[in-house]
C-alpha cells in the first residue's frame, strides 16, 4: 500500500488465503509494526466491491453479522431476506454470540431493533429465533409422531392456521428430533412440510418459515439457494454474496458448492465469474476455493 498505487493482486493473496481468525493477528502485528490502523488504511487504498468484500472478511463473522443485520433493518424499508437468512439458520451458540455482538456494537438487544423494525407473525417468528433458547439436548425421535400430528392440526388439519404453533415446535425443538418431525409430517399429509407452507402462509412469515425448515433438512442445500438468489437475474446482490462466501469460507463452502453443482448444473465458481468482476471477482475466487 505503500507510495503511489496500491498493488491489490498482493492484498488479496496474503488476506484472502488466511482464516478469519488469522487476519486478526495480522491487524494487530501490523499495528505494531507500523503504529497505524490497517482497516483505515484499506479503506483509503480501496474502492467499490473489492474494497466491501475485504473490510468484511477483515471483521469477526458476528460483528459482521451484527453489522448485516443492522443494515438490514436501518432506514425506510426492511431487508427481510437477510434478517431470515442469518436468524433463521443459527444454532444456540452462534444466535448468542451474534446477540452479543450486536449489544456490544449498536448499544441495545437484538430484540429492540426487531421489535422496531418488523411486525405480526413475522416479527414473532424472528423474536422466537433469536431466543437461541433451542432445547438442543432433546434427541427423544419417539415424541416426532405426536409433534407432526400437532403441526397439521395447526395447520392443513384445521380452518385457518395457528401460526403460533409453527412457531413454538419450530423454535424449540433439536434439529435431529425436527427432521424426524417432517418425516413423519410427510406419512401424515402425504406432502412436505414445506409444501404446506408454501399453501398455508404467504409473504415474510412463508419465507422465515421455509428457511427454517430447509436449513434444518439441509443447510449447505439451503445456502446454495441463498448464494444462487443473489446472483440470478439483472443485477447482483452483493451485500449477500459476500456475506455468504465470506461467513461460510472456513464452515461448509465445500459441502454448498457441492449441492449448487447438484441443483444448477454449474460450479459456483463459474456463477461467480460470469456475474462479477476485476479484483472483486478474483477474491471471492479465491474465498470459494476456487
Amino acid at each position: 500500500m505503500k507510495g503511489f498505487g496500491t498493488d491489490e493482486t498482493s492484498i488479496i493473496n496474503v488476506l484472502a488465503n488466511r482464516t478469519s481468525e488469522q487476519r486478526q493477528r495480522i491487524i494487530l502485528s501490523y499495528q505494531q509494526a507500523y503504529g497505524k490502523d490497517l482497516i483505515k488504511d484499506l479503506k483509503s487504498e480501496l474502492g467499490g466491491n473489492l474494497e466491501l468484500v475485504i473490510l468484511a472478511m477483515m471483521l469477526p463473522t458476528n460483528i459482521l453479522l451484527a453489522d448485516n443485520l443492522n443494515e438490514a433493518m436501518k432506514g425506510i424499508g426492511t431487508n427481510e431476506n437477510t434478517l431470515v437468512e442469518i436468524l433463521c439458520t443459527r444454532n444456540n451458540r452462534e444466535i448468542q454470540e451474534l446477540k452479543a455482538a450486536y449489544q456490544s456494537r449498536y448499544g441495545k438487544p437484538l430484540q429492540k431493533g426487531l421489535e422496531g423494525d418488523t411486525s405480526g407473525h413475522f416479527r414473532r417468528l424472528l423474536i422466537s429465533m433469536s431466543t437461541g433458547a433451542r432445547d438442543e439436548a432433546n434427541t427423544n425421535l419417539q415424541l416426532a409422531p405426536s409433534l407432526a400430528q400437532q403441526l397439521y392440526k395447526a395447520g392443513a388439519g384445521m380452518a385457518g392456521t395457528d401460526e403460533s404453533e409453527f412457531n413454538r415446535i419450530l423454535a424449540s425443538y433439536s434439529y435431529p428430533l425436527l427432521r424426524a418431525v417432517f418425516e413423519e409430517y410427510e406419512k401424515i399429509k402425504g406432502k412436505s412440510l414445506c409444501n404446506a407452507i408454501k399453501s398455508e402462509f404467504s409473504g415474510d412469515v412463508q419465507n422465515g418459515l421455509l428457511a427454517v425448515v430447509q436449513s434444518i433438512e439441509n443447510r449447505p442445500q439451503f445456502y446454495a439457494k441463498c448464494l444462487h438468489d443473489a446472483m440470478k437475474g439483472m443485477g447482483t446482490k452483493d451485500d449477500a454474496l459476500i456475506r455468504l462466501v465470506v461467513t461460510r469460507s472456513e464452515i461448509d463452502l465445500g459441502n454448498i458448492k457441492q449441492e449448487f453443482q447438484k441443483m444448477y448444473g454449474k460450479s459456483l465458481e463459474s456463477q461467480i465469474k460470469s456475474d462479477t468482476s476485476g479484483e472483486y471477482k478474483k477474491v471471492l475466487i479465491v474465498l470459494a476455493g476456487g
